[in-house]
């Protein structure tokens, strides 16, 4: 499986896309559970039945480039097939020295962002990530050859990896956040996400009341075929700055308050491209009680 999967990081990204938006449907097609789930959600956040269907060969596509990103050799750079939108937010926020969490919803190419920025910003303040390590062993080393490149550390979700996230905050250094990612119990509380009640994560308003670190919503746009070729590259990241009003919230340390406010700028992230949301992404789930229980990785 190994060979197979770097075999199709050679794949022009075009034909990737291709294969992703034939996945996507025929995923859509083959589970009940995962069509139900996307249909309400998206319905949920007034979506339309065009944007609904296109959400779903966004869905495959995100998929299907995988190969090419975690496959790419760590010499060759990402270089101007990256373009970047209000990058002066997030070059302000390096240049200021403290530590920053960047804060990427399942929005569009999301492993592209910790990528783009570790090529921009990470011989200066390297980026570490949380991630999920996969029950299968060939996807695991996968996933650990492709997180850990020049300026970038992945560290899995543990409380080890939890405590390596605070050091690289007191260090100066970055992190990176999936703010919509369902918390173990115990560490979120019940906040409004496209006006249903989401278990949301209350680790990021304590990792900034504890370092006064700043706060940076990336989100990286996947472009389509006419959209390359006209702009000469094949994904755009847009930054934004946290809000004055709502860094400070966070930095009081206030759970619900500050779970509030993140789920509405997520919001409103998300609507300036809602059909690269991964709108079946299982997001109002009851958390479960065992991913950071422990520094074993999650099952």
């Amino acid at each position: 499986m190994v060979r197979v999967f770097f075999s199709l990081s050679r794949w022009p990204l075009g034909l990737l896309h291709a294969l992703g938006l034939c996945m996507g449907w025929l995923a859509y097609g083959l589970s009940p559970s995962y069509r139900r789930r996307l249909n309400a959600h998206a319905h949920q956040a007034g979506l339309s039945l065009g944007q609904r269907l296109r959400a779903v060969g966004q869905a495959g596509r995100m998929v299907a480039e995988l190969p090419r990103l975690w496959g790419r050799p760590r010499e060759q750079a990402l270089g101007e097939r990256v373009q970047w939108r209000q990058v002066e937010q997030l070059d302000q926020a390096v240049l200021e020295g403290k530590g920053i969490i960047i804060l990427t919803p399942h929005l569009g190419c999301f492993e592209i962002v910790a990528q783009g920025y570790a090529e921009r910003h990470g011989a200066q303040k390297p980026i570490t990530a949380l991630y999920r390590p996969s029950r299968q062993a060939w996807l695991a080393e996968v996933m650990v050859h492709a997180r850990n490149r020049p300026g970038m550390v992945a560290s899995p979700a543990t409380l080890a990896g939890v405590r390596q996230m605070l050091r690289a905050l007191k260090q100066g250094h970055t992190v990176g956040i999936l703010p919509d990612q369902v918390p173990p119990e115990g560490m979120g509380v019940w906040a409004p996400f496209f006006g249903r009640p989401a278990y949301t994560m209350t680790m990021l308003a304590k990792l900034v009341a504890q370092t006064g670190c700043a706060v940076v919503m990336l989100r990286g746009e996947r472009l389509t075929w006419w959209q390359r070729h006209r702009l000469g590259c094949d994904y755009v990241i847009h930054a934004r700055r946290m809000p004055a009003d709502i860094e400070a919230l966070l930095r009081q340390g206030e759970a619900e308050p500050s779970a509030v406010a993140i789920n509405q700028l997520q919001q409103e992230m998300i609507m300036q491209c809602p059909e690269q949301y991964l709108w079946g992404y299982n997001r109002y789930k009851n958390p479960r009680a065992d991913i950071l229980t422990s520094d074993k990785p999650a099952p």
